[in-house]
């Protein structure tokens, strides 16, 4: 009998087709998760499925990639639904089948919640989409309008049973389960178990397999302090800055979403002073050792990483985690945060929100199972206080390595100089670098402003990269056309998508980081006879957008109207 434990499965042992595995490596999926690992074979094979599992522990991919699998991207009907809560949720779920399927071609998913316009979702309802993810309650408008047809429908999933089920969405569930045809394949999570969801189960789904995972989240995240900072685009660098003079930082890995991103930000923390690196999928595997490597051995303090290089990192030094882009999705975020706080010892995680990124927050309160601390930036006082501190700190370290040449050093020096010790230690801090700080003035910044008060286009534009497309007012390219074809070949959300800018013969368009194959892929698109021969166009570091001066009202007679007061009768 061998005591070698077996192998932990790969996703190439789950029998997932080749596109979707491609995917999933590009995306920086090294080994399923528990979750993943017993729901895609049991999906694959065709079985109901009833999952206990939480938040944060793989479950959309647990679904998704086995629906994508089961996806006939020749059929232009809707063969998979999948129910949420919440809006948030439905559209962080669309947007997971949208990273998964980027090597199908022609997939489409649509999210569908309350609070949207029906208009559009009509139109690709009749035009057809493959995956519809949706609310309850939208769902149920839409099937009373009969905009929604099930005839091929192959795959219903409910996700976070348990919530709908407490928010009163028995009957609308029941309604949907009667609709699908009965040769539907069903699958239902839950993170607890209810009477109300075990009667769903036993009622509507064929002797469903069923798998109890926890996440473990509570446990291994009760050693991390959780803290979000509301901070704007345009102030997340001093922010950060504050951050490391104002806490006892051992050292620090720093989350942002793009490559790009991930190397100015190294550059610029180098320019201040700090021991910074970035660590990217463009680093060969060597360079990222390397980088790891010199975090482990205290050459290294801070990591600026992006979530697919920082897959695995197991660094004990790292006390803190700083989300200085909010990510994707919840089950990113547990990711991230649990690079610290490792082997028992306690960590912080800060996260960089801005106004309109705060309503994300309590997803992320669900998949931890614990509260995000609000705090207000470190105050200028409290920077020169940290400040101070730190350098005492030094101080007490280095007087245990004093001893008597030093002090004749001091006593020579009193000599030469004439000096008092109070004048001579003064006059060593101002000839001191790392002294230099405490005189300099500092300011307190600025707190962020409500996002309806924003100028321009910041954050709209948070974390995505800008790209530089063919074609502009010259051949009347417009930024519907444009918006749709990006949604069309390069399976885009519309709301992943930034603000447009038409120059005469060009375009600026901002959009998450696209892959190799995405960019081909689009590169050839035609609008009004040009190709889009898209290709990244960064601005220079430091620059932004300058923001647009909103236009004139004009009248109904298409004039401007006239700042003059009205004569008073």
């Amino acid at each position: 009998m061998s005591d070698t434990a077996p192998a932990a499965p790969q996703f190439a042992d789950l029998g997932l087709p080749a596109p979707l595995l491609e995917a999933i490596t590009s995306l920086g999926y090294e080994t399923p998760s528990a979750i993943q690992a017993e729901a895609i074979p049991t999906l694959l094979a065709g079985e109901d499925l009833l999952g206990l599992a939480q938040t944060g522990t793989g479950k959309t991919a647990a679904f998704a990639l086995p629906v994508l699998a089961g996806i006939d991207v020749s059929v232009r009907a809707t063969q998979a639904l999948i129910l949420t809560p919440t809006r948030e949720l439905a559209l962080q779920v669309a947007e997971a089948f949208q990273r998964y399927a980027q090597n199908m071609r022609g997939f489409t998913v649509l999210a569908l919640y309350g609070g949207s316009a029906f208009a559009p979702q009509f139109k690709a309802l009749e035009r057809g989409v493959h995956v519809v993810v949706a609310t309850p309650g939208r769902l149920t408008d839409h099937m009373r309008r009969g905009s929604i047809k099930f005839d091929n429908m192959r795959f219903l999933v409910l996700d976070e049973a348990d919530e709908m089920l407490k928010m009163g969405f028995a009957d609308d569930l029941d309604a949907v389960f009667e609709k699908v045809p009965e040769k539907t394949q069903k699958a239902l999570f839950s993170a607890t178990m209810p009477p109300g969801v075990r009667t769903v189960a036993r009622k509507h789904m064929r002797e469903p397999k069923e798998i109890r995972l926890h996440s473990g989240v509570s446990s291994s995240l009760d050693t991390i302090t959780q803290i979000v900072w509301e901070v704007s685009n345009h102030h997340k660098l001093d922010a950060m800055t504050r951050l490391l003079e104002v806490e006892p930082v051992e050292a620090m890995i720093v989350f942002v979403r793009t490559k790009t991103a991930s190397m100015e930000i190294a550059e610029r923390l180098e320019a201040r002073g700090f021991a910074a690196a970035a660590l990217n999928g463009d680093l060969s595997q060597q360079l990222r050792e390397q980088v790891v490597d010199r975090l482990k051995r205290g050459l290294l303090d801070i990591v600026v990483a992006t979530d697919v290089a920082a897959r695995g990192l197991d660094v004990e030094r790292i006390s803190h985690v700083l989300n200085y882009d909010v990510p994707h999705d919840s089950e990113s975020y547990v990711h991230r945060i649990g690079r610290t706080g490792r082997a028992g010892r306690s960590g912080t995680a800060i996260l960089f929100a801005t106004p309109r990124e705060r309503r994300l927050l309590h997803l992320l309160e669900k998949a931890t199972g614990q509260k995000i601390q609000s705090q207000a930036l470190p105050s200028a006082d409290a920077v020169r206080s940290g400040r101070l501190t730190k350098l005492a700190t030094r101080i007490n370290t280095a007087r245990e390595q004093t001893g008597a040449l030093h002090e004749k050093l001091v006593a020579d020096l009193l000599e030469l100089t004439s000096l008092e010790p109070e004048e001579l230690a003064a006059t060593l801090l101002a000839i001191m670098p790392s002294a230099k700080t405490l005189v300099e003035p500092v300011k307190d910044l600025p707190t962020a402003a409500p996002a309806s008060q924003n100028d321009g286009y910041a954050d709209r534009d948070s974390g995505l990269v800008r790209y530089k497309v063919k074609g502009g007012r010259s051949n009347g390219l417009m930024p519907k056309p444009l918006v749709d074809a990006l949604c069309r070949h390069g399976g885009l959300q519309r709301q992943q998508i930034g603000h447009i800018k038409l120059f005469n013969e060009h375009s600026g368009v901002y959009l998450p980081e696209l892959s190799e194959a995405t960019l081909a892929r689009l590169a050839t698109v035609e609008i009004n006879g040009v190709a889009l021969q898209i290709r990244a166009w960064p601005l220079p570091p430091g620059e932004s957008e300058p923001p647009t001066r909103p236009r004139p009202r004009k009248d109904f007679a298409g004039k401007p109207r006239s700042a003059k007061p009205r004569p008073t009768k």
